[in-house]
């Protein structure tokens, strides 16, 4: 089994433990390290005779596995590009989430073109029957693209891996043997991938702007400028706050029912429970 998945097996196996995991692992300061340093300590994990059967207790050790989530992708062993990295997440998600509280616009290709032509009913609809009181204005443009924007992500989630459906993923046994490849197990993935990523986004939508149109109603922030540092500060704070949380939902290394697999899985191996890589 690959080092990362080791590592989750053993040390993420509930939510708390992994939202602490998640809060290292997406430090911003590990995109700096060097494709070299990657590379020593990924071998250095790797020629490890560590089993992971109990908690590591080096912090040298555990450094290089935060190093190692966050910079390797365990399917390929292959180094992640630095804007695809987990701590890039952040940085990158911020001004686009940012930009979509402010202009109302879903930006992109694919997947996201069909969220842009989705936001936009909203107001669409509203101007199309002159819907101007306070409270429908409020549902429409502050409460309803939230769970909108929640629904979308999870969809582009769905599309971006819909080979898994497909194709299916690889699922291992206790040993990190793979067994096989299942169809069910990447149902499974996907899905719980875009429910955490539908609660993330979801979530950083909404919760600022409740926060902002109640800060505009007691006019704290009494000129345009103070209201959008405010507005930037609680959103900041919420995806931060969410992106670890939403990362923890599921664990990393996640497990299937050998009952729940195909026919030619089951006659693999004689083990209850099967492992896979669930992926972000």
């Amino acid at each position: 089994m690959d080092p990362n998945l080791r590592f989750w097996r053993t040390e993420g196996q509930s939510f708390f433990q992994r939202f602490l995991l998640w809060v290292d692992v997406l430090d911003p300061l590990l995109l700096l390290k060097s494709s070299d340093e990657i590379r020593r300590t990924r071998l250095l994990l790797q020629n490890s005779e560590k089993t992971l059967s109990e908690p590591i207790q080096n912090d040298q050790t555990k450094q290089a596995f935060l190093l190692s989530l966050s910079s390797v992708h365990p399917d390929t062993d292959k180094i992640i590009p630095v804007l695809f990295r987990p701590p890039a997440f952040l940085p990158i998600s911020l001004p686009l989430e940012y930009s979509l509280q402010q202009k109302q616009i879903f930006c992109g290709l694919g997947a996201i073109t069909y969220a842009a032509c989705i936001g936009a009913l909203p107001l669409v609809f509203m101007n199309r029957y002159t819907l101007k009181s306070s409270l429908t204005q409020l549902v429409i443009r502050k409460l309803l693209p939230a769970p909108l924007f929640g629904l979308m992500s999870a969809f582009t989630v769905a599309v971006v891996r819909s080979p898994e459906f497909e194709n299916g993923i690889e699922v291992m046994d206790s040993n990190g043997k793979v067994v096989g490849v299942s169809q069910k197990a990447g149902e499974k993935a996907v899905k719980e991938t875009a429910l955490s990523r539908a609660v993330l986004f979801g979530t950083t939508f909404f919760l600022p702007a409740v926060l902002t149109y109640f800060v505009e109603r007691a006019k704290f922030a009494k000129t345009p400028h103070a209201l959008a540092s405010v507005r930037m500060l609680v959103m900041t704070s919420v995806l931060a706050g969410m992106l670890p949380v939403s990362l923890s939902m599921f664990p990393q290394c996640g497990v299937i029912k050998r009952a729940d697999l195909e026919p030619e899985i089951l006659s693999s191996t004689e083990e209850t429970e099967l492992f896979y890589n669930r992926g972000i």
